[in-house]
């Protein structure tokens, strides 16, 4: 399936991997924001953004066939450092809930904007279905 790359001697990280290798079809999935498939926000909440970003990835996956567990790395987009800082505790609760104990390659900044204005996070994605 997937190998996570942990050079030796290199603390292990919490929440993320710092790489993985991969071997099958890619999938690219788009910066998603948090609102649902009909393009409405149903909160302005951080952590309910993210859950819902996360379902959203999800549910561009399935379209391909695959799961949260063939994701290899994520590119997470917020609008306010402290507010994720603030929020990890909620975030780390709606990441194992939507996709589970799988933790692939991720990279995070704050922003100055997201292009949707009630948007707090993007998180752009790539996954891999093995061969």
């Amino acid at each position: 399936m997937h190998t996570i790359l942990q050079p030796e001697g290199w603390a292990k990280p919490i929440g993320y991997a710092n790489g993985v290798a991969a071997r099958g079809q890619l999938i690219f999935i788009g910066g998603q924001v948090g609102w649902t498939g009909q393009g409405r926000f149903e909160t302005d909440d951080f952590v309910g953004q993210v859950r819902q970003t996360l379902a959203n990835i999800v549910a561009v996956l399935a379209e391909a066939g695959a799961k949260p567990e063939h994701i290899t790395s994520m590119t997470w987009y917020f609008t306010d450092k402290a507010e994720y800082l603030a929020n990890l505790r909620g975030i780390g609760e709606a990441y194992r809930e939507v996709i589970g104990r799988h933790f692939p390659a991720m990279a995070a900044m704050q922003v100055m904007a997201l292009v949707e204005d009630r948007a707090r996070v993007e998180i752009q994605a790539t996954a891999v279905i093995p061969d």
